[in-house]
């Protein structure tokens, strides 16, 4: 049985071939992780240019620095995460705080914007990094809960409607329920997507 604290091999093997410059290896994470750094960018930034911008910002800095990531601290997918919450909040808070110096009529997405205040910025800074946590967290969590939750939230579905809908008994499907908003209650609990402290 494999200790807790080795990393995944694939983690390891992935980090090693990037710190050696093996261009294959940027291509595997990239067709492994890309959907997920988009969608995590554009949660935070609303705009799918710019999200498009952090998706190649991100697949550079893990080209440039392979060295910052620890797989003692978490797997890679989460560290991945973690680069793209960083620089989508960045961008995020660049653009929002040169829409307010400009009296806020050049939002990205076309907008004016109310009259703000650098509080009302990290307001939006906050929100927008839990709800792109909730979605991390949501497409990390095991399959079971995942499709339980989307059978009771998004279909509308009691848990006796989802235990039939999975062919599980009905214990099972508010155990599955339970755990699943558990989980997903930590979006609250940080900045950044779980299991990785060090983005940078």
């Amino acid at each position: 049985m494999a200790h807790k604290d080795v990393p995944p091999r694939w983690d390891r093997k992935m980090q090693q071939r990037l710190a050696r410059g093996e261009a294959a290896a940027l291509g595997e994470l990239y067709d492994r992780f890309a959907s997920l750094v988009h969608s995590l960018a554009h949660r935070v930034l609303g705009d799918e240019r710019a999200a498009d911008g952090v998706t190649r910002e991100v697949f550079a800095h893990v080209w440039e620095h392979p060295d910052s990531y620890d797989p003692k601290q978490g797997p890679l997918r989460s560290w991945v995460a973690a680069v793209t919450h960083r620089l989508a909040v960045q961008r995020l808070r660049a653009t929002e705080t040169a829409a307010l110096t400009r009296g806020g009529s050049d939002r990205a997405d076309g907008r004016a914007d109310e009259p703000g205040s650098l509080e009302s910025l990290e307001s939006k800074v906050r929100r927008a990094s839990v709800a792109a946590r909730a979605d991390y967290i949501v497409h990390s969590m095991p399959a079971p809960l995942r499709a339980a939750l989307e059978l009771a939230y998004f279909q509308r579905r009691d848990y006796r409607q989802t235990a039939a809908d999975l062919g599980v008994t009905e214990d099972e499907a508010r155990r599955r329920l339970r755990l699943g908003l558990q989980l997903l209650s930590t979006a609250h609990d940080a900045g950044t997507p779980p299991g990785y402290g060090g983005a940078v």
